[in-house]
């Protein structure tokens, strides 16, 4: 079978190429880096090289596919991160159709069942109506919820203030958290089986802690047993993230999307259509990872 895999080789992207091409699969993957042709063809896959915001390309890359993987890459830097995100989706959306493909699977996120409120989720959602419209398609929406990764990007303030936090915090076990290793699993699993019909979503959630057992947990493993979760305001969090540069209105979204969190919105569909079982990497599991990348910072 062929399959076209966009997201280059992401942290998730990768390990789904990797599982493809060894079941035997036909695998081209999409990048928009020359440099990595050579480790894509390393891996026993093909490359396209362009922009999934060129149509045209998209169109070209996409032919014979019979399943594609997508991923909107984040663009912090574009002037309107929604639009940005909806563009493409609407991009994926024209190749899969003028392609005849009838089978996708797509990553989207936990939130994206609202169409406003929820930062740059707001944007997937409109990439999931996009390939929602498309005639006889089979669409499964792969909805992970908050990255343990993002908590990465706290180590500069566990070093400069030692605490962790942001404008949101979240009671004991209501928090849902998904590691990227895991949201492959996922993705590998519905590619190979490809038994989904119609449009369909699926939750990915690794645990369900608090923001204070976040800290508590991270803490402890990297020898700050004290470290606490603060919760800012939203006028906090969005003069601490322009600060370190992010752009206004990728910093805004952001800030919607803490926002969201906090009221509980962003995880209202997913409560309730939980998931018979969550997935394997627990809080304690990532806690090496971060200590890892702590050290090495």
């Amino acid at each position: 079978m062929k399959y076209v895999i966009t997201g280059s080789l992401g942290h998730i992207s990768k390990p789904v190429v990797t599982a493809l091409v060894k079941a035997g699969h036909d695998v081209t993957v999409i990048t928009s880096n020359p440099d990595r042709v050579k480790e894509i063809e390393s891996l026993g896959a093909k490359a396209q090289t362009g922009s999934v915001e060129d149509t045209a390309f998209l169109q070209k890359a996409f032919a014979g596919a019979e399943a594609v993987y997508t991923m909107v890459p984040p663009s912090y830097n574009a002037k309107d991160v929604k639009a940005h995100l909806a563009q493409i989706g609407k991009n994926y959306a024209a190749a899969i159709a003028a392609n005849g493909i009838k089978y996708v699977v797509n990553l989207s996120s936990i939130g994206a069942h609202l169409p406003a409120g929820v930062g740059p989720v707001s944007g997937l959602h409109k990439v999931e109506q996009a390939l929602n419209a498309i005639p006889g398609i089979n669409v499964k929406h792969l909805r992970p919820s908050y990255y343990y990764y993002n908590l990465l990007s706290m180590i500069p303030l566990i070093k400069n203030m030692d605490i962790m936090g942001s404008n949101f915090s979240i009671a004991d076990k209501k928090f849902p958290l998904a590691e990227q290793a895991d949201i492959a699993a996922v993705a590998i699993e519905e590619l190979l089986r490809l038994d989904f019909t119609g449009v369909s979503h699926r939750y990915i959630v690794s645990d369900e802690i608090s923001t204070a057992d976040i800290a508590l947990v991270i803490g402890k493993t990297i020898g700050k047993p004290g470290l606490q979760w603060i919760q800012f305001t939203s006028e906090q969090a969005l003069g601490g993230m322009q600060q370190a540069g992010l752009p206004e209105d990728a910093a805004k979204n952001l800030v919607e999307m803490g926002e969201a969190i906090q009221s509980g919105i962003m995880f209202e569909d997913y409560w309730k259509h939980h998931p018979a079982q969550l997935e394997k990497t627990k809080l304690a599991d990532f806690a090496q990872t971060f200590a890892a990348a702590y050290s090495a910072n």
